[in-house]
């Protein structure tokens, strides 16, 4: 809660915390719109695949053309990390093999990283926060994106003493999503293709947020953060409000739906035959907390909490996030007080490639939110152990077997480049968990 004090110090030093952003989309776009009006804080290094691009983004979210003027503008997101300059680095490419690059190069040159790029986060982010440990700078997750706001809930319920029945976030979720491509996802969001297209919006994108894909990652990287446990057969997504919270999020035998208590769960905004949900939580988090005796749950009586038939379940929730507009936090938590919005600390849940339609061998695999497979959410172990192909690895790979509709798709089911440096690092993170075990 001191964030803007020790900020306003460093202002006052002459000591700005300088940031080099890898990536000016939409998550960037957001965090750059708020750096000028947070004195202290100067994003000295924006890298773009197009820099003239990410000029335009400056100035389409408010900045001067001082301040673009003095900005410097590249592609090469190494040479931005070697700058000695930088104290923190932000990674918002969304490319997990780029992601990976960055990370460990930021790591070696002893910057703190902030890894917006969650895909990058889930296939390896146990290793690269282990790596950042030992170097002794901050591997963070980002703040304003839902896996950093759940891990806070979750640490906020812990620490006051709280055990965390379920946590997660909100979605609008039907099961026919699951074989949705891109051509049919704008449909679902109640636009036309040619009103899309205008709007900039990418429909591979799109329809990772609408297939169950990026739900699965994100809630790979809160199992990973916080310890939380990850339903055995994926992701649920039970139809539930905000006031429904205690009385759904609780294990079966106490009359809700989760299989056990202490699990990550994605609730839906739409019931079942498509209705919306009464008070849904589609733009938010929330954690079920259990009243640990009989005077905390006479608490949550008295000071109004939402609580199951039983009163010993409730929940707290935050209805919206601000993704990049909040992004400061992890920045300066990591610049200023050498600690992270959440960060990996085992491989509790990955995210497994899933065949959308039945495939046949020699066809190209299109990766996360595209025609071929979309990502399910698996404990770690059992993904390990069926040898599934995690769904950042699943983007330009040959089938060299058939994969039926609706199956896990294995590693031995494509071709793949042993020596590829991506595929190195999560078989080495693979390495340790399994010896971990």
């Amino acid at each position: 809660m001191n964030l803007h004090h020790l900020l306003n110090a460093r202002h006052a030093a002459g000591k700005p915390v300088r940031v080099a952003l890898i990536g000016a989309g939409k998550f960037g776009s957001m965090f750059l719109g708020q750096v000028p009006h947070t004195p202290g804080l100067e994003v000295a290094t924006i890298v773009d695949l197009d820099p003239q691009r990410a000029r335009e983004a400056c100035r389409t979210v408010g900045w001067d053309s001082a301040r673009i003027e003095t900005t410097k503008f590249i592609s090469d997101g190494i040479a931005a990390i070697k700058d000695g300059a930088i104290e923190v680095v932000v990674e918002a490419t969304g490319n997990p093999a780029v992601g990976i690059r960055h990370a460990r190069a930021a790591i070696a040159a002893g910057k703190h990283i902030v890894m917006v790029n969650v895909e990058a986060d889930v296939l390896a982010g146990p290793l690269l926060a282990e790596e950042a440990r030992k170097a002794g700078v901050v591997y963070s997750l980002a703040y304003g994106d839902q896996p950093a706001l759940t891990a806070e809930m979750v640490d906020w319920a812990r620490a006051t003493g709280f055990r965390v029945v379920a946590a997660g976030k909100g979605t609008k979720y039907l099961p026919i999503y699951h074989d949705v491509t891109p051509k049919d996802v704008w449909g679902h969001y109640g636009l036309t293709a040619a009103e899309a297209q205008s709007a900039g919006m990418n429909p591979q994108m799109f329809n990772s947020f609408l297939d169950g894909t990026k739900s699965a990652i994100e809630m790979a990287a809160i199992a990973n953060a916080t310890g939380l446990d990850v339903p055995a057969d994926g992701l649920l997504f039970p139809p539930c409000g905000v006031d429904d919270l205690p009385h759904i999020m609780r294990p079966r035998d106490k009359g809700g739906v989760l299989e056990k208590s202490g699990v990550v769960e994605v609730v839906s905004s739409l019931e079942r035959d498509g209705r919306p949900v009464f008070r849904d939580l589609r733009w938010g988090v929330y954690v079920v907390l259990e009243a640990p005796n009989d005077y905390a749950a006479d608490c949550f009586k008295q000071y109004g909490l939402k609580t199951d038939a039983s009163g010993r379940f409730a929940a707290m929730y935050k209805p919206y996030h601000l993704i990049g507009l909040e992004l400061n936090i992890s920045v300066l938590s990591a610049a200023l007080r050498n600690e992270p919005t959440g960060q990996p600390r085992d491989f509790r849940g990955d995210v497994a490639a899933v065949a959308k339609r039945d495939l046949r061998a020699g066809e190209m695999l299109d990766g996360e939110g595209g025609y071929t497979v979309w990502g399910k959410l698996m404990p770690a172990q059992a993904s390990l152990k069926a040898g599934a192909l995690p769904i950042g690895l699943a983007h330009g790979v040959k089938l060299k077997a058939d994969v039926a509709h609706g199956a896990v798709v294995g590693w031995n089911d494509v071709e793949i480049d042993s020596a590829n440096d991506t595929v190195t690092v999560r078989r080495e993170m693979e390495k340790r968990s399994t010896a971990k075990t």
